[in-house]
C-alpha cells in the first residue's frame, strides 16, 4: 500500500500519568471505524482498552509498552503511538518520539501541567517534535481549560493559544466552540459520534469573541495574507488553518484543544486538528550520516531513492523477533535484501506487517513515511536498516541511565534456564533495563529506571517465562569521584626469569567537569614511545568501572600525561597498562575522593489539608523542597530527595494521606553523599571485601 505523503501523518499521545491518553487513543480507533466497541482503561467488563494488550496493563491501569496502530481519517492515513506516562517507562516516550513527525500532548483538565508533563515537552524539544494540546477530564469538578492554557505559557514556555472554548464544565459540559468557524459543537448519540453544529450560546459570546481575537493575533504573526485580512476585517477559515499549521511546524504556535474523551466530546476534533496542524513526513527535517566523513544529509523521504529504515522498538513474540521500523527514505517490499548498518549483515524480509496494538495485518510493501514492522529479523534497537547502494546512518536515540539495581535469583534450576532467556529478551528489547553478573558475588543483578520498572518485569519473567526468582533489596546505583587534583609519579617494576616488565608515568589526575573519562597526551621528547601513550590510556579507563572507596563507578576522572620512562626490553603495552592501574590504586585515595548519589526530581499532588503531612513525607528522607503550588483544593510540592530514601515511599505516603495523594519522580543528577552516609557506604563496602578475603 503506498500513500501520498501530503496525506500521512505519524503521531504520538504522550502525557502524564493518568491523563487519558489511552481513551483518547481508544475513542479515535471507534470513530476511525477501527473498532467496533469502545472499552475503559479500568473497565468492569475486563475487556481493557485496545491499546493496553499486556495482561499487566490491564490489571494496573497503566501502560507500559508503547503500543501502535493506524486509522484512515478525512482521506488521510495515521500511524498512531499510544505511550507510557509512567517516568519509569520514558524510553518508551523517548523511542516514540524518535520517530514521530508530531505530537498531542493531552493534560488533565484538573491537574494541569504536571511533572511529566513537562518530562515529556522537554523529550518533544530534543527531537524537535511539533505538538498541540489538549485539555481533557472537562467533566471533571475542578476542570479549567483557560487555566491550563496558561500554565503551558508559563511552565513549558509554549505559544499556547485557545482554539476551542468549551461550553460548560465539570457536569455541564456538552461541547466545545470551534474559534476558528465561531461554531457551537455539540456531540450526540450514544457514543458522541453525531456532530451537530449551532450558533454560538449567548452568555459565551463575549469570551468567544474576546479569545478569538487573541488566536488571530498569535496566528497573523504566521502569515501576512492573514494579518492584512484581519485588519481588514475579512479573515477566512482557510487563512486562520494555513496560520496555525506554519506556527505549528515551526514549534512557535501550540493550539489548545479541549474536550472529554471519557465523555465522548471533542475527540473528533483532535483527528481533524492532527490532520490540519501535524506535519507530514516531508514537513520535517530528518539528517542520516555517512561514517566515512562524518558529513550529514538531508534524508529525502523519496520513495524512490536508497532505503533508510530505523528499528525504533524490538519485541519478542510467538513467532520470533518483531522490528518496528520507521521508513525515511525508500520502499520496501516482502522478499526483498536490505543491510543492518551496524553488523553489515544480510537481511531478507520475510514478513512485512502493520500493527495494531498486538494485531498484525500483513502488508506486501511499505514507502517512505510509514510505520511498519517486521519479522524474524535480528537487530538491535536504535539499528539502521538501508538498501547497498547507501552508506548513511540514522542518528540513534537518547538512553538515560539506570539508576536501582536489584539483586535476583532463580528459586529452582528449572527458573535459572527461564531466567536466562527472559534477561536476554527484556535486555534486548528495553535500553534502559541492564544485565549484569557481580563479578565478586556471582549474583545477577538486574538495573532500571526505578521500582516500578523493575516490579514489572519481575512479574513478566513469573507470567511470560515461568521465571520465579528471589530478589534481593533494591540497590541505588551511587558513583564515586576524586574532589582534588594532584600529581602523580609512578614506577611499575617487575622482573621475573626472563624479560621483566617496566613502565614509569608521571603527570596529573583529578576530577573532570564533564562525566565520564578524560585523557590528555601531553608527553615531549619521546621518553615514553608512542605506541604506549594509549595502553595509559587503556589502563586507567579500566578503573573507571570499580572506584576502591565503596566499589561503586566513577562518575569523572581526568588523566593528563606529562612524562614517562621506558625500558628498551623490559617496557611494553601490559607494563603500561598496568603502571596506569597501579598508578590510580595509590593515588586515587589521596585526591579526597567522596560517595555521589542520586538525587530525585520528586512530585507529589494532594488535596491542601494534607500539605503539611507531605511536606513531612519529604523532610523525613532528607529531601529539600524546591516549590508548592496550590489551586482549588489540591497542592503539588516540588521535592528533590535522594532515591536511597524513596524505597518505601509509596507506603508512607498513603498513610500519610489516607490514600488521597500521588507521587511520580525521575532522575534529576548527582550529589556528594553526606558524611554520615558516606561513612556507612565506606565501612559496610570494607566489611564486605573483609568477608571475602
Amino acid at each position: 500500500m503506498t500513500f501520498d505523503l501530503d496525506r500521512l501523518r505519524n503521531i504520538g499521545i504522550s502525557a502524564h500519568i493518568d491523563s487519558g491518553k489511552t481513551t483518547l487513543t481508544e475513542r479515535m480507533l471507534f470513530y476511525t471505524d477501527r473498532i467496533h466497541a469502545m472499552h475503559e482503561v479500568r473497565g468492569k467488563d475486563g475487556v481493557g482498552a485496545t491499546m493496553d494488550a499486556m495482561d499487566l496493563e490491564r490489571e494496573r491501569g497503566i501502560t507500559i509498552a508503547s503500543a501502535a496502530t493506524h486509522v484512515e481519517w478525512d482521506g488521510h492515513h495515521i500511524n498512531i503511538i499510544d505511550t507510557p506516562g509512567h517516568v519509569d517507562f520514558t524510553i518508551e516516550v523517548e523511542r516514540s518520539l524518535r520517530v514521530l513527525d508530531g505530537a498531542v500532548l493531552v493534560l488533565c483538565g484538573v491537574a494541569g501541567v504536571q511533572s511529566q508533563s513537562i518530562t515529556v515537552d522537554r523529550q518533544m524539544k530534543r527531537y524537535n517534535v511539533p505538538r498541540l494540546a489538549f485539555v481533557n477530564k472537562c467533566d471533571r469538578t475542578g476542570a479549567n481549560p483557560a487555566r491550563i492554557a496558561d500554565q503551558l505559557r508559563e511552565k513549558l514556555r509554549l505559544n499556547a493559544v485557545m482554539v476551542q472554548v468549551p461550553i460548560g464544565l465539570e457536569a455541564d459540559h456538552v461541547g466545545v466552540v470551534d474559534l476558528v468557524s465561531m461554531k457551537a459543537i455539540y456531540f450526540d448519540g450514544d457514543a458522541g459520534e453525531i456532530i451537530r453544529y449551532e450558533e454560538i450560546p449567548d452568555h459565551l459570546a463575549a469570551e468567544c469573541d474576546a479569545r478569538r481575537e487573541a488566536l488571530l493575533d498569535a496566528a497573523s504573526i504566521f502569515n501576512d495574507d492573514l494579518l492584512e485580512a484581519v485588519l481588514e476585517g475579512t479573515p477566512t477559515e482557510e487563512m486562520i488553518h494555513d496560520a496555525i499549521r506554519t506556527g505549528v511546524l515551526a514549534r512557535e504556535l501550540c493550539p489548545v484543544l479541549c474536550g472529554s474523551a471519557y465523555k465522548n466530546r471533542g475527540v473528533q476534533l483532535v483527528l481533524d486538528a492532527a490532520v490540519r496542524y501535524l506535519p507530514c513526513p516531508t514537513d520535517v527535517v530528518n539528517n542520516a550520516t555517512d561514517p566515512r566523513d562524518g558529513s550529514e544529509h538531508r534524508v529525502s523521504h523519496d520513495p524512490a531513492d536508497p532505503l533508510l529504515a530505523y528499528a525504533f522498538k524490538l519485541e519478542d513474540g510467538a513467532y520470533g523477533q518483531l522490528t518496528y521500523l520507521r521508513l525515511y527514505q525508500g520502499k520496501l517490499d516482502k522478499g526483498d535484501t536490505i543491510y543492518n548498518a551496524r553488523t553489515g549483515r544480510k537481511v531478507k524480509v520475510g514478513r512485512l506487517v502493520r500493527m495494531h496494538s498486538d494485531k498484525m495485518e500483513d502488508i506486501d510493501s511499505a514507502t517512505a513515511g510509514d510505520i511498519v514492522a517486521l519479522f524474524g529479523v535480528d537487530c538491535a534497537s536504535g539499528d539502521t536498516f538501508r538498501s547497498d547502494d547507501t552508506e548513511l546512518v540514522l542518528a540513534s536515540m537518547h538512553v538515560p541511565e539506570p539508576v536501582i539495581h536489584l539483586a535476583v535469583k532463580p528459586k529452582d534450576r528449572k527458573a535459572e534456564a527461564n531466567l536466562s532467556k527472559a534477561l536476554q529478551r527484556f535486555s534486548k528489547e528495553d535500553p534502559t533495563f541492564r544485565v549484569a553478573v557481580d563479578g565478586k558475588s556471582g549474583e545477577t543483578v538486574i538495573s532500571g529506571m526505578g521500582e516500578l520498572h523493575l516490579d514489572v518485569y519481575i512479574e513478566r519473567m513469573r507470567r511470560e517465562f515461568n521465571a520465579d526468582v528471589t530478589v534481593g533489596a533494591p540497590q541505588v546505583a551511587y558513583r564515586e569521584r576524586m574532589t582534588r587534583e594532584l600529581s602523580f609519579d609512578y614506577t611499575h617494576k617487575k622482573q621475573t626469569g626472563g624479560s621483566g616488565q617496566f613502565g614509569r608515568i608521571i603527570g596529573a589526575m583529578g576530577p573532570s567537569e564533564e562525566d565520564g573519562f578524560e585523557y590528555i597526551d601531553s608527553v615531549r621528547g619521546g621518553h615514553i614511545p608512542r605506541e604506549f601513550i594509549p595502553s595509559v590510556r587503556k589502563g586507567f579507563n579500566s578503573m573507571m568501572e570499580e572506584g576502591p572507596l565503596i566499589g561503586a563507578p566513577v562518575q569523572s576522572l581526568k588523566v593528563e600525561l606529562q612524562d614517562g620512562k621506558h625500558h628498551a626490553v623490559d617496557s611494553s603495552d601490559m607494563a603500561f597498562q598496568a603502571a596506569a592501574r597501579g598508578c590510580f590504586r595509590e593515588y586515587y585515595p589521596k585526591g579526597g575522593p567522596q560517595v555521589l548519589e542520586p538525587i530525585m526530581s520528586v512530585s507529589i499532588e494532594g488535596p491542601t489539608e494534607f500539605q503539611g503531612d507531605m511536606v513531612g513525607t519529604v523532610l523525613q528522607r532528607r529531601g529539600i523542597l524546591v516549590g508548592t503550588m496550590e489551586d482549588e483544593g489540591f497542592v503539588r510540592i516540588e521535592a528533590e530527595v535522594p532515591l536511597a530514601a524513596m524505597f518505601g515511599y509509596a507506603t508512607a505516603l498513603r498513610s500519610a494521606t489516607q490514600g488521597k495523594a500521588e507521587f511520580s519522580m525521575e532522575f534529576h543528577r548527582y550529589s556528594p553523599a553526606p558524611s554520615d552516609v558516606q561513612e556507612e557506604l565506606v565501612a559496610a563496602y570494607r566489611e564486605e571485601k573483609a568477608k571475602k578475603a
